[in-house]
């Protein structure tokens, strides 16, 4: 179901948005839930498993944490608490989908029951963790935000040597992402030459790459959300809004039903013929003329309806005679002419 390619899966990544709190995390669902997109997405850490204390900062954000080894312990929830969080995305009819970032994630998440595995852009080489996932028989989304098309391909191979779904997604490691580091191109490219679903895992902060991506052939949009851009963390500079979250699911959703109802021209133009002859014009009487009269292009205006000749007759009426009188803003038909 998840990459039945019916529509685009939108997938909402909260990452750590929720800031350590389980409450938080649990009001990331039901505000997902409500702006109709398919997926939430979170971050498995166990920081023992997955860093070293030395582990340095990309940024230094926290005001709390004195190493960023502590930080993903505060990230860290406990296997009962991911169970109740996957529960709850269920009865939000929400896919429950999360990152792990340690083989100890991945056979965590096994128990919990996500409904695909989202590998990381630094986890696209752990050929071990592939090799953990693969029991589970689980869709693969897996990003390319770090990776050279070899490691792609060595990637892509491995996934599917396993015989696991997958799609590939264009990514780009840098928060916020650019438009012009988007890498919309890499969408086709990447769908020609795995031939697999692809899609977007998005940094940018808008709404436009996923509307973008999803009119040259996504098969999955990520983007990051925040239930406010007033939140504390490091996702939300990059992060839509629930707001903008709904308006980008909508579009999604409309451009997919545009792309799969193609449009026959003269099929179209048939279903239209009665209000044709509201918008289109016929010749009229530009005033009214007498019987005998040969008529000139000076006799004849363009006026609506379209339900008289149309306009396109008039030079075969040029020079023909009137059979009997018209008056100003008659239409002209072919009876009223020798």
């Amino acid at each position: 179901m998840i990459l039945d390619g019916q529509q685009p899966l939108v997938i909402a990544e909260v990452a750590q948005s929720h800031d350590g709190s389980l409450g938080m995390a649990h009001a990331f669902i039901d505000a997902v839930a409500d702006t109709g997109a398919d997926a939430i997405k979170f971050q498995t850490h166990i920081a023992e498993a997955e860093s070293t204390p030395d582990e340095p900062w990309r940024v230094k954000f926290s005001l709390q944490d004195k190493s960023r080894y502590d930080y993903w312990k505060r990230m860290e929830f406990s296997e009962e608490h991911w169970l109740g969080l996957k529960r709850h995305a269920d009865e939000r009819k929400l896919f429950f989908i999360s990152s792990p970032f340690s083989t100890e994630a991945v056979e965590m998440l096994k128990r919990v029951r996500v409904a695909a595995w989202k590998i990381a852009s630094g986890e696209v080489s752990n050929e071990a963790m592939f090799e953990r996932i693969a029991s589970a028989s689980l869709p693969v989304l897996l990003s390319t935000g770090m990776s050279p098309l070899p490691e792609i391909d060595a990637a892509v191979n491995s996934v599917r040597a396993k015989g696991l779904p997958l799609a590939v997604l264009q990514c780009t490691s840098m928060y916020p992402t650019p438009p012009e580091k988007v890498g919309l191109n890499m969408i086709p490219v990447f769908k020609e030459r795995y031939g697999c679903p692809v899609g977007l895992s998005d940094h940018s902060g808008t709404i436009y790459a996923g509307l973008a991506a999803t009119a040259i052939g996504a098969s999955v949009i990520e983007v990051h959300v925040a239930l406010s851009h007033k939140m504390f963390g490091p996702d939300v500079p990059v992060s839509l809004s629930c707001k903008d979250l709904k308006r980008l699911v909508e579009g999604v959703r409309a451009i997919r039903t545009m792309l799969s109802h193609p449009v026959d021209k003269d099929e179209a133009a048939q279903e239209l013929a009665a209000v044709r002859g509201l918008f289109m014009k016929s010749l009229v009487a530009k005033s009214s003329l007498p019987a005998g009269r040969i008529l000139e292009a000076e006799d004849l205006a363009m006026k609506k309806p379209g339900t008289g000749l149309p306009v396109s007759k008039l030079p075969e009426l040029v020079g023909r005679r009137l059979l009997h009188s018209v008056v100003k803003d008659q239409l002209i038909r072919t009876t009223d002419v020798e």
